[in-house]
Formats: structure tokens, C-alpha cells, sequence
């Protein structure tokens, strides 16, 4: 199996190629392994099935060029920090050990991101803990693994970001996989299921204005904005700073 480079953790299909799929799509055009993890099937969403999501999440993940995209079964709306969540997690980390992971926001209007941001922070920190005892789908112990670097995506609310990732020459494939949700998104008007705040053209037409919003910051025509978990972004040389020049 192979090992990820970055792992976007989400409370629901949908929540990674709204927030995060544009850099996705940049790490997999740059030979990286990158994979995303839906906690839930959404099943308690308003709009859909969790057949219909799990399809769309399939075919989203083919647009982005994933490594893989599997989804844990959580209970959609009870996404509390149990030790069974958190074990859930704890294993598919330590079986992908993903370096770098993205997970949801830590403040935002639906409690499933909330809950679901706390829950995959403690659960990647106790995946590091040798004495926490899980199985593969092997049959055999893992080995503890906590990824290096944890970043929040921006949803519904913002907030100041830490790192801003130029998604220029993927922002068409980030609106293709989100309208592979064709149950959530850009929904017509006379569609025969509810309308909800996230399915008209409005929103969707949101989410460009702010890819081109955060793109601007840097110079770029569009970016994604991350929150560094956990104090500032540690750098040991100034590599990065003496080989780039700012956009702006």
C-alpha cells in the first residue's frame, strides 16, 4: 500500500472539494500521493443518498487524480470524540501515514466540521502513541505514525489564513469535481428535492468569488486558504524565501 504524502480528513463528501480539492490537484499533477477520507456518507443531508454521494465522491476523486478515497462509515451528525471515532482515524493513519493533513475548520456553522476538526486533532495526535494498540485490515498491529503538519481549510466562516496555495491551473478541475456532486450543487431551480443554502448557483457561485478573492492576496488568480494548526509555521532555512519572489 501505498504511503500518502497528504491525507484531507472530512466530515462529509463534498466538504475536501469545496475547501481543499484545488491544491489536491495540484500535488497530484506534481506526482504527489494525495488521498482524501470522508468521515460520513452524509447521509443526514437534506439533498441526496448516501449511494448517490458515495458515487459522486468516486467520480470527483477521478477528476482530482487521487491516490485513493475511501470513506470511514461514521454516523453523519454524531461525529462525537469516542474512543471508537477516534480509533476509526487512528487506523487509517497509521495505515496511509500521510506527512501533511488537511482537515475541517475549527469554527464553522455546521457542528459536524466543528466536531469533526476536534475529533481528527485528537485522534492524529494519539495516533502517535505507541502504547494505543490498533489492527490493519491485515490482521496485523500497526505501527504508530502522526503526520507532520496539520492545516484547517477554510468552510463557511473565515478566518486569517496562514498559507494561501496558488490553484491557478486547477481551479477548472476543483469546479468540475464539485459539480460532480450533482445532487448538492448548482441545483436548478424546479429540481424536484429541496433547495437548500449550499445547492443554488449563488453558492457556487461563491466559492469561485473566493478561490479568486484568496488569489489575489498572492498574486495569483486563484487560491485556497489553510489555517496552520498549532502555533506558527516552523522553517529551519530560508530556502524557500531566497528561491521564490512574490507575486505581488
Amino acid at each position: 500500500m501505498q504511503k500518502l504524502d497528504v491525507l484531507a480528513i472530512a466530515a462529509h463528501p463534498d466538504d475536501t472539494e469545496l475547501c481543499c480539492s484545488g491544491t489536491l490537484a495540484v500535488l497530484a499533477r506534481q506526482g504527489r500521493n494525495v488521498g482524501v477520507a470522508d468521515l460520513t456518507k452524509g447521509e443526514m443531508g437534506t439533498r441526496g443518498t448516501p449511494e448517490g454521494r458515495l458515487q459522486e465522491a468516486s467520480d470527483a476523486a477521478g477528476i482530482l487524480g487521487l491516490t485513493m478515497r475511501e470513506n470511514l462509515g461514521l454516523p453523519d451528525t454524531r461525529l462525537d470524540n469516542t474512543p471508537e471515532n477516534r480509533e476509526a482515524i487512528i487506523r487509517l493513519v497509521r495505515t496511509w501515514r500521510p506527512d501533511v493533513c488537511l482537515i475541517n475548520s475549527p469554527d464553522d456553522r455546521h457542528p459536524d466540521h466543528r466536531n469533526a476538526s476536534r475529533l481528527t486533532i485528537d485522534a492524529l495526535f494519539y495516533s502517535g502513541l505507541k502504547k494505543i494498540s490498533t489492527t490493519g485490515d491485515d490482521g496485523k498491529e500497526q505501527e504508530p505514525w502522526r503526520p507532520h503538519h496539520i492545516l484547517h481549510y477554510m468552510q463557511d466562516k473565515t478566518f486569517e489564513p496562514s498559507i494561501v496555495f496558488d490553484i491557478t491551473e486547477t481551479m477548472h478541475l476543483k469546479e468540475k469535481a464539485i459539480l460532480a456532486f450533482k445532487s448538492q450543487f448548482n441545483v436548478a431551480e424546479h429540481d424536484p428535492e429541496p433547495q437548500t443554502y449550499i445547492s443554488g448557483n449563488r453558492f457556487f457561485e461563491m466559492i469561485k468569488g473566493r478561490a479568486r478573492h484568496y488569489g489575489h492576496m498572492i498574486g495569483a488568480e486563484f487560491g485556497e486558504p489553510f489555517l496552520y494548526y498549532n502555533g506558527p509555521l516552523p522553517f529551519s532555512n530560508f530556502d524557500l524565501l531566497l528561491n521564490s519572489r512574490p507575486k505581488r
